[in-house]
């Protein structure tokens, strides 16, 4: 129990926004309605997700002239199957999905004593650390069965993608670099997520507390602060986003071309592309960060109300 003049609690108590934390939840109504938030953020973000891959693995513009060009030809020649390529495979993501929230949430009761910012920053940089280590694996071959069909001009196949290509998929990683191929690019996984995760939570809750203030926002007011947090969450993924983007087009290479070394690649990278090649991917990867970070926090804060115990 924390003592009622302990730093957290004047702190909490100053705040703006009141932040609920895991001691305060039910944990088994948290977990259950967080898998059904996962589940329809995988699906509402999943197809620009799937542009975003294809755009950083091509050189130049091989296949695609950019983020509007690749939904253009990906709905022609595939249709709207055509952007869930590998879906079934990300579902499973869910588990480390849970794994982040929850180790995010353990990790702020064990900084209870920081700073709310530096419990953020530690809280989040821990959880991406953990969720990478089950989502690496799943990701690489998600990326993978994404590319299925492409040709140089962008005609990708319109057949289904199934069990057997997923099967023939971890058959050939295994095969080519044993085990450690499910975790090609980890390392950039950690140096891109980790930070990502890191300033994502920092910056999340300094844009709801300075939106509520200059809003004048409480939760018997109007905005109330559900709308404040619903603009907060876009605000912080964005700027997460932009700051991160270089290492997740050097994470994606990694994981879909096989590469091994993370200097290398960047240097290949910028002899291609030139300073230009580190915002490849970007509008799709706000694009979907939008999204994502408004139903998610939106949905992370109505959960949080509904699994309250004083509810």
């Amino acid at each position: 129990m924390l003592e009622k003049d302990s730093p957290e609690v004047m702190a909490a108590s100053s705040r703006r926004v009141k932040i609920i934390e895991l001691q305060d939840m039910d944990i088994k109504r948290f977990i259950m309605s967080g898998c059904c938030l996962s589940l329809f953020i995988r699906g509402s973000i999943y197809p620009t997700n799937l542009v975003k891959t294809r755009l950083q693995v091509q050189t130049r513009n091989s296949y695609y002239n950019g983020t509007w060009d690749a939904f253009r030809k990906i709905f022609r020649y595939e249709g709207i199957r055509g952007f869930y390529k590998g879906f079934f495979v990300s579902i499973f993501g869910i588990v480390g999905e849970q794994s982040y929230i929850l180790t995010y949430e353990m990790t702020r009761r064990a900084c209870g004593d920081l700073d709310n910012t530096v419990r953020s920053f530690i809280a989040g940089g821990t959880a991406s650390l953990v969720s990478q280590t089950i989502r690496v694996p799943l990701d690489v071959i998600t990326q993978k069965l994404m590319l299925l069909g492409q040709t140089a001009d962008g005609k990708t196949s319109i057949r289904k993608v199934g069990i057997q290509d997923m099967v023939k998929i971890m058959q050939e990683i295994h095969g080519r670099h044993g085990l450690g191929g499910f975790y090609r690019g980890y390392l950039a996984a950690l140096l891109t997520n980790v930070p990502n995760s890191a300033l994502f939570w920092p910056f999340y809750h300094f844009y709801s507390e300075n939106l509520a203030s200059l809003l004048n926002s409480t939760a018997n007011t109007f905005p109330p602060l559900i709308v404040v947090q619903a603009c907060a969450g876009p605000m912080a993924g964005c700027t997460a986003a932009i700051l991160t983007n270089p290492m997740d087009i050097i994470r994606t290479r990694l994981q879909v071309t096989g590469g091994r070394s993370i200097t290398r690649t960047f240097s290949k990278l910028m002899q291609e592309e030139g300073a230009k090649g580190l915002t490849k991917g970007l509008t799709a990867r706000v694009l979907s960060t939008i999204p994502n970070s408004f139903v998610m926090m939106v949905g992370y804060e109505t959960i949080k109300k509904f699994s309250a115990h004083q509810l």
